[in-house]
């Protein structure tokens, strides 16, 4: 299985702030209740998912905010594997040996993706605007194509 680190860096910041706003906290007020000091730049950056935080890092923020840290993963990890209404899981190399002539941009994006990944696995969960402008490169409606990737789903 593919693990789209940018995507899990997004999520995860994305609980990080839904967890601070829960507590009715600006970024300031949260830096006041850590053990050590950080930026609110630095607290920024994790919230927008566009900096890794470190485990230990991770671990602090989730106490000062009362949160289990597995919880906080827990929740992360549910958005990023398993599938939600709009998200549809896909395995790639059914899509490669799909000769479809209207799917020839998807194949031709899955291959890529397979390259990528090596030996890591080929499945990927594709969200509503992946999907939508999947849809739109292949000519077809975008149920007509989530109906088809269906088929593709590696569970």
């Amino acid at each position: 299985m593919l693990i789209d680190a940018e995507e899990y860096q997004r999520i995860l910041g994305d609980e990080l702030r839904k967890l601070r706003r829960s507590r009715g906290w600006t970024r300031k007020e949260l830096n006041q209740h850590l053990q050590s000091e950080i930026s609110l730049q630095t607290l920024a950056t994790y919230e927008l998912g566009t900096r890794q935080c470190s485990v230990v890092r991770l671990v602090e923020l989730c106490v000062a905010m009362d949160e289990l840290p597995q919880d906080l993963l827990a929740k992360v990890h549910r958005r990023v594997f398993v599938d939600e209404p709009g998200r549809v899981r896909v395995d790639l190399r059914k899509v490669v040996a799909d000769a479809s002539a209207d799917l020839l941009p998807l194949r031709r994006w899955a291959e890529d993706r397979l390259r990528q990944a090596g030996e890591h696995g080929g499945e990927v969960a594709l969200d509503l605007p992946a999907l939508e402008r999947m849809a739109e490169l292949c000519g077809l409606p975008t149920v007509d194509l989530i109906a088809r990737l269906r088929r593709y789903a590696s569970r």
